[in-house]
């Protein structure tokens, strides 16, 4: 079993930096919990690889750790330019074309068909991240669009380019991601990330798709766009988990704004029992330093004390030189948090009228028992994951201990705050497996003799349904 390390989870992007068994083994014993695929780099063999050393790993330790695969989604690039970069001067003028071709100071190619049909006059252009900026001039709706450069640079090959005015026509599923999706699902991976989500209709597609393959992978939306932004409550209502992806997020909206839109989708994610992952930059320095800036320490701070489920890193573990030192970093970071000043018990409100109100119920009640009996732990028995989703967004301060049947079930949990999954399938009477189960976390040294902990259930056990009873140990 794992070493117990933070509630708040920890999801590392693996590459060239991270993809050796032995470097990732070392990492998940520092503190990763869920290994994100970028399948905007590397191809369906390197990922291949990176999976079966996850899941040999998980097998040979009896480990939990998660997949996440993450799709590029529409993501527009420019293509390639002449070497050494187009210098782009502020003022003048050039052509964005959809006629593939080298780059030069006159003109730039562009990966997206629809592009002219899509701008308009006055609209902006960033490319890099935002680090230049053009306008849109005319447009013949056909091939070309003449720009003006309003903050140049130097622009090299294959640089992504964002448009926050402009309605984009591209489907969030590209055919390349399809190819992608037909191989993750394949490879039964836990979670599968989608990129530049607009509206809910987005997920939905993607979840019928998962459905039609009889598969069981569930959706995390990256919100990176304004549309997404209007559109958050209904996409949460669909979606299974959010990234809040703010690299292009604050390209694509006012960077001033993204502080309080990352705590206001953690709330909402919260109240609505959906897992929430804050990414971009968390402690991008460590590319290549051993010490992130004092700036980031406080980032990654007050992304837990935010209530998220998981913080993320991408190029500190992808291709960074200092991947375990940079996962040792966030857990101190995080555990320190969790240790002083960690808001436990925040307030949740329950839907009256909700189809699962009853077991909800149990759940807040199993929560408000752990904290006024000071349990040491809470523990139960899930199917599907929805009392493990649920118990864990009241944030309690009590351990959560999920037993289950479902083996695949017990790695999709590892993206949950606070949760630990044990594979269990003797599900006897209600006083046997209660008595089993906390027998197990005693033996483990989890609990012991004199704690409290509170215990929940669906009886009658056989018929696994939902939730709906509660019972207070004193373990002997």
């Amino acid at each position: 079993m794992k070493p117990y390390h933070s509630r708040t989870k920890i999801v590392a992007t693996l590459g060239p930096a991270s993809a050796k068994p032995e470097v990732l083994y070392s990492m998940i014993n520092a503190g990763l919990d869920v290994c994100r695929l970028n399948f905007s780099h590397g191809s369906q063999e390197d990922h291949q690889k990176v999976i079966s050393t996850i899941r040999t790993i998980n097998k040979k330790h009896q480990y939990n750790v998660g997949i996440l695969a993450d799709l590029q989604g529409p993501k527009i690039r420019i293509g390639l330019v002449k070497d050494g970069g187009i210098n782009l001067v502020n003022g003048a003028r050039t052509v964005i074309t959809t006629q593939e071709c080298i780059g030069n100071d006159e003109r730039i190619y562009i990966t997206y068909d629809n592009f002219p049909k899509d701008v308009k006059a006055g609209e902006i252009i960033l490319l890099d991240d935002g680090k230049l900026q053009m306008r849109v001039v005319e447009t013949n709706y056909k091939d070309e669009v003449v720009c003006e450069v309003v903050h140049g640079g130097i622009l090299t090959s294959r640089k992504g380019v964002n448009l926050p005015n402009t309605k984009v026509s591209i489907p969030s599923l590209t055919a390349e991601d399809r190819k992608n999706l037909d191989f993750v699902l394949e490879h039964d991976v836990e979670w599968i990330g989608l990129s530049f989500v607009r509206n809910a209709s987005d997920i939905v597609e993607l979840k019928d798709i998962i459905k039609e393959r009889g598969k069981t992978a569930r959706v995390v939306a990256k919100i990176e766009k304004p549309e997404a932004i209007a559109n958050i409550d209904e996409i949460i209502e669909v979606t299974d988990a959010v990234m809040v992806a703010r690299g292009d997020l604050g390209v694509e909206m006012p960077m001033e704004e993204v502080p309080l839109l990352q705590k206001m989708i953690v709330k909402k994610c919260r109240a609505a029992s959906k897992p929430v992952i804050i990414a971009t930059q968390m402690l991008e320095s460590m590319i290549t330093t051993p010490r992130p800036t004092r700036a980031e320490v406080n980032d990654v701070a007050n992304s837990v004390l935010d209530g998220a489920d998981a913080v993320m890193l991408s190029g500190e573990t992808s291709v960074g030189e200092f991947p375990v030192i940079v996962i040792e970093t966030m857990q101190k970071i995080i555990i320190n948090i969790e240790q002083n000043n960690y808001p436990f018990h925040s307030d949740k409100f329950l839907k009256a009228h909700s189809p699962s109100f009853l077991s909800d119920s149990v759940c807040s009640s199993a929560c408000s028992l752990s904290k006024l009996a000071n349990a040491a732990g809470i523990v139960s028995m899930t199917q599907s994951g929805y009392t493990a989703f649920e118990v864990s967004s009241h944030r309690p301060q009590s351990q959560i201990f999920i037993f289950t049947s479902n083996e695949s079930l017990l790695n999709t949990l590892s993206l949950v705050w606070g949760v630990r999954g044990f594979y269990y399938d003797k599900f006897e009477s209600t006083d046997v497996t209660i008595t089993e189960v906390n027998e197990f976390l005693k033996k483990k040294k989890l609990i012991k003799k004199g704690d409290v902990v509170i215990n929940t259930a669906a009886i009658p056990l056989e018929r696994r349904s939902k939730t709906n009873m509660i019972k207070v140990t004193v373990i002997e």
